[in-house]
């Protein structure tokens, strides 16, 4: 893929150096979309959202401490949401956002509700791609169980069939190349030449304390945090098969949130890559009047 995109780095208050792409250039007016990935994620995750909307939107897209070309947190307890919070108000200080339509991807989708408590002005609308204030226990349990484990291989290609092999019910029916594009999304080459997961294994080490489940947050009340959107433009993507946003939370979203859209991408599971027909049909709707 031809790079159409900048690199940019800058520092958090703890020093780590976090990464984001920058693709296109914003009409005047009109928010830039900022794209937060899930738990495991990186900036990688949203390359062919961007390479959709890039020609008619300022896309940036970050990779969270600890992933992708993000530096790797000394102390593996910032790993949770409420650094993350305060790593994405430097970013968009860092890139300049004066206005942004949040896209959050699972964890991305957590942080952009929460992002409302200090970013308000800033928040022209929320995607919420596979994430509801109530979340799955079972599906956490499997997120738990997967995170910082296995991810060791001599090739890509044997590294794709390997997470085609563990992930099949989430995307059933892909063929083997688009298992390959997504490995390379998800992974890196190591020092040693092998293939690994693109993230630090310790960002599963806040999954020992209190709730702690690397995507909540704890206590807060993710219903308040919704209803705080109430005056802005909210779309929520739901994967058909999902085990973390189910079917009946999405319904009470919708009736909590009247001006809230709904659609469910059919045969996917957590979380939609929203490169599907269904997604990208529901984002041109949603994004129009921003354009």
């Amino acid at each position: 893929m031809q790079q159409n995109w900048a690199d940019r780095y800058l520092w958090t208050s703890d020093n780590v150096r976090l990464h984001y792409r920058d693709y296109g250039t914003a009409k005047k007016g009109q928010p830039a979309l900022l794209c937060l990935p899930g738990l495991t994620r990186n900036a990688r995750d949203f390359e062919a959202f961007a390479q959709h909307f890039a020609p008619r939107f300022r896309v940036v897209t970050p990779s969270f401490r600890g992933r992708g070309d993000s530096g790797y947190a000394r102390d593996p307890l910032t790993y949770v949401p409420l650094t993350y919070l305060q790593d994405v108000g430097r970013l968009m200080d860092d890139a300049r956002i004066s206005s942004t339509v949040i896209v959050g991807t699972s964890l991305g989708g957590l942080i952009g509700l929460l992002l409302d408590v200090t970013q308000r002005s800033r928040i022209a609308g929320l995607v919420l791609n596979d994430l509801g204030p109530d979340m799955e226990e079972g599906g956490l349990a499997r997120v738990r169980q997967q995170v910082g484990r296995g991810g060791n291989w001599q090739t890509w290609l044997i590294a794709a069939r390997d997470i085609a092999r563990r992930q099949a019910d989430i995307y059933p029916g892909w063929p083997l190349e688009k298992w390959l594009a997504y490995a390379k999304r998800l992974c890196r080459v190591s020092r040693e030449g092998r293939i690994v997961w693109d993230y630090d294994p310790e960002i599963a080490a806040p999954f020992s304390l209190p709730h702690g489940d690397g995507t909540s947050a704890g206590a807060l009340d993710l219903w308040l945090a919704l209803d705080s959107y109430k005056d802005r433009p909210v779309l929520s993507i739901r994967g058909e098969r999902s085990d973390i946003l189910s079917a009946a939370t999405q319904a009470k979203m919708v009736e909590r949130l009247p001006g809230l859209s709904a659609v469910t991408v059919p045969r996917v599971g957590h979380a939609p890559t929203l490169e599907e027909p269904a997604a990208i049909e529901a984002l041109e709707g949603f994004l129009k009047p921003f354009a």
